[in-house]
């Protein structure tokens, strides 16, 4: 790699899935308030809603987990529309 063309804050930082509790590692610029120690080892936090290992596109689900209940409240919004006549 060249270098000088990082900037000066690109550093390994861990993101958290909140809806399976995976973590990954890897190089980052995000700002962050929250640590975690890992391996013995402090880095940075970036805590995530949805990752590869949540998202129905790559598990092969078909359901997604709504943590704000939008997709509920669009079926019972439209249900007479849904039922089978």
């Amino acid at each position: 790699m060249k270098k000088g063309i990082h900037p000066k804050n690109y550093r390994f930082v861990a993101f958290k899935d909140l809806s399976n509790d995976h973590t990954f590692i890897t190089r980052s610029t995000a700002k962050s308030r929250e640590t975690i120690e890992i391996d013995g080892v402090k880095y940075p936090l970036i805590k995530l809603e949805i990752s590869n290992t949540s998202h129905p596109f790559y598990t092969g689900k078909m359901k997604l987990v709504d943590t704000a209940g939008r997709i509920d409240k669009f079926k019972n919004r439209y249900k007479k529309h849904f039922e089978k006549k």
